[in-house]
């Protein structure tokens, strides 16, 4: 049979069964782990996949399709794999807030590198607009002018009072989208505010540290109608940033690969070159020092544990 994985348990996965629709709970066997694939998670949310399904009991994956994307980060503990966030997505939809918690610039960057790494179009969303203060809004506003000029697309919304819902709707019509960012950001509450009679889990801020606490456990697809899908991940503290070459960085930061055509060497580093056109621009202030700033976090990471 063939299916589409739309749930990770963490002991299994859930599957819609092609044929007939139906959901079927379904696990690996040991030896699948270790077919050339170098990630804590073989099989993810978006994957589609062969499987048995026996008279009784839990089905056994047997093989996946080729994927035509995924996304991936490091994990917490075994920084040399990697581990899928979801595959096969249309888009990524990185959800931050400006407070409640604080989602930094070097967060979103890295995310927005991996997603340019991977090949899968990045919107950036900005939630939670009705708790923020004359002086976040100014901040929001720059953000938004800032990654719009880089070339993503930013929408400002808010999962409580609604605003711009129906707009974010709109971007998500017809595509397979990923929710992802920190912990506390309120994708779960975007997935109630999209379809309401989702009942995705949502939690609350700890007042004492600013963080979010941690309500969706594993990956899950929702389906709002035959071509719409949202998926909603775990939050994360950070994108620790995997299989990245140090001569392939600048290509995952447009603004960086356009301006680095003007380099005086092929293979400048924009870090300490003559000629380098890229720092020339940092000058004039036509790239963002927030920017330059995370593709010398993604060329430097030499500090293990700072972005998982």
């Amino acid at each position: 049979m063939i299916g589409l994985v739309v749930k990770n348990t963490g002991s299994g996965y859930w599957v819609k069964n092609d044929s007939d629709g139906q959901l079927y709970e379904c696990k690996i066997k040991g030896n699948f782990r270790i077919k050339g694939i170098k990630s804590t998670n073989p099989v993810a949310v978006g994957d589609r996949v062969s499987f048995d399904m026996p008279a009784s009991g839990i089905g056994w994956i047997h093989g996946i399709e080729d994927r035509k994307n995924y996304i991936v980060r490091k994990p917490t503990n075994l920084s040399k794999q990697l581990h899928i966030i979801a595959a096969n997505v249309d888009q990524l939809l990185l959800t931050v807030t400006i407070n409640h918690p604080e989602t930094s610039t070097t967060f979103i960057d890295r995310a927005l590198a991996t997603s340019e790494a991977y090949q899968v179009r990045s919107i950036l969303v900005i939630n939670k607009t009705d708790l923020y203060d004359e002086g976040e809004k100014e901040y929001m506003n720059a953000l938004i002018n800032l990654y719009e000029t880089i070339g993503y697309p930013c929408i400002a919304v808010s999962a409580q009072t609604g605003e711009n819902i129906e707009r974010l709707k709109e971007m998500i019509q017809g595509k397979t989208s990923l929710l992802s960012g920190n912990s506390g950001v309120g994708k779960s509450s975007l997935i109630n505010a999209i379809c309401p009679t989702f009942s995705a889990k949502t939690g609350e801020i700890s007042d004492v540290h600013n963080k979010g606490m941690h309500t969706t456990t594993f990956s899950e697809m929702f389906e709002l109608d035959e071509a719409t899908n949202l998926i909603d991940t775990p939050g994360i503290k950070g994108f620790g940033t995997i299989d990245f070459k140090k001569e392939e960085v600048g290509h995952y930061f447009p603004e960086i690969f356009r301006e680095s055509s003007n380099c005086r060497f092929g293979n400048c580093t924009h870090i300490h070159e003559p000629g380098c056109s890229v720092l020339r621009a940092i000058e004039e202030h036509t790239i963002s020092i927030s920017r330059y700033n995370s593709y010398l976090s993604i060329m430097e990471d030499c500090d293990e544990g700072k972005y998982r």
